[in-house]
């Protein structure tokens, strides 16, 4: 394990991406989901490499990614992924609007399961489908598909249900029964399951992350996966994913897709995914995780000592925290609050459908300091 640790403020302000420009000096950003730490050392020199012999041109038809992403998924996941069933394209979104597009007619409907990622509304309405709401069950202790809810869609007519697993914001780790269950309702009414696996590589290890395709032989044959290395190593901006299939059917849908969907991967994108996926990077997603860890059992304690009325359960997966303001009085939208007075910059509940009511998403993919102080700020609302 190589320990990873968060950059220093100072450090972090000299960054240009979206996190550390949206808003002025004075506020600290734990909205968006881009995290404070080094890249991995494999990355590093991968792009450094690249930038020294001038490789930025277009990727290559045959790359060495496909292969890259099947050690990964087989090491960490014990998963077997065929290479040739896996393409890329720039980013998750971009792959599941393309599979959506090949999957559904306009104006059917897609299952979605909010509290959810606020932009599968919009790739639902890209694709030209519709948006169909099944909201996860809240059983007390954590939440859970609905999947009598679904099947209820799926009998009403919904063709496809874009499953967010691990799930965003909730860190909710699908269970393996959950997720064969859907599968089996999905061939039953002759619906797809297109599954965004963005957030899989920052599943704590115990939590028994199971990848959609390998949950059982009929999840491989009614379900797409779009996978990425970008949330967990941090890549966002490099643009590479992969669409993922296990089946000769679904495999045909992603092979006959546009070369142009393929050829906007980035090459940097690229490169910096070999890099990620291969061995050598195990280390650092170890320490990452452990660090990640450290940090979610942090910010329960920060609540339970200066925000007790926040309802907080700590992830399965993932770095973002999904907080229930609620009882603290704050509104619908408590984030709007916490920006203007506390100057800490937070994800509005209400993006992620009517039930983000008087919550707010957290990235806690950050140093302790910045955490601590962060918390610390939102409760000296409370003392005023």
């Amino acid at each position: 394990m190589l320990p990873v640790k968060a950059l220093s403020l100072s450090e972090l302000r000299e960054r240009s991406s979206e996190k550390w420009r949206e808003y002025p000096a004075d506020v600290l950003p734990l909205f968006v989901a881009e995290t404070d730490f080094p890249l991995a050392p494999a990355i590093t020199a991968a792009l450094h490499g690249a930038v020294e012999r001038g490789d930025t041109g277009y990727i290559a038809s045959k790359t060495p990614l496909a292969e890259a992403f099947a050690g990964f998924a087989r090491r960490r996941y014990g998963w077997t992924v065929d290479p040739a069933r896996a393409r890329s394209t720039a980013d998750v979104s971009m792959g599941i609007v393309e599979i959506l597009r090949r999957v559904t007619q306009p104006g059917e409907r897609v299952v979605v399961t909010p509290p959810v990622y606020p932009p599968f509304y919009d790739l639902v309405d890209e694709a030209g489908a519709d948006a169909l709401r099944v909201p996860l069950r809240d059983t007390g202790t954590g939440w859970e598909l609905d999947l009598d809810g679904i099947r209820e869609a799926f009998a009403d007519g919904a063709t496809a249900i874009l499953l967010c697993n691990p799930h965003n914001p909730t860190g909710t780790v699908h269970d393996r029964d959950a997720l064969a269950a859907l599968a089996e309702l999905a061939a039953e009414y002759g619906a797809a399951v297109v599954s965004d696996e963005i957030h899989a590589p920052l599943a704590q290890p115990g939590t028994g992350f199971t990848p959609f395709l390998a949950a059982s032989e009929t999840a491989a044959r009614v379900g797409y996966a779009v996978v990425s290395a970008s949330k967990a190593f941090n890549l966002a901006g490099l643009k590479c994913a992969l669409m993922v299939t296990a089946d000769d059917e679904t495999s045909a849908v992603v092979r006959n897709l546009p070369v142009e969907v393929e050829w906007r991967t980035g090459q940097f994108g690229l490169l910096a995914s070999v890099a990620a996926f291969g061995e050598e990077s195990d280390p650092w997603l170890d320490g990452l995780l452990d660090t990640l860890d450290e940090n979610r059992v942090l910010l329960e304690d920060l609540l339970a000592r200066h925000l007790p009325g926040a309802r907080y359960r700590i992830p399965d997966a993932g770095y973002l925290a999904w907080i229930d303001l609620s009882a603290l009085g704050w509104g619908d939208n408590p984030a709007k609050r916490i920006l203007r007075e506390a100057k800490v910059a937070l994800h509005f509940g209400p993006a992620f459908g009517a039930e983000g009511a008087g919550h707010v998403r957290l990235n806690f993919g950050t140093s302790p300091e910045i955490l601590t102080e962060a918390i610390e700020r939102i409760a000296a609302l409370v003392e005023r």
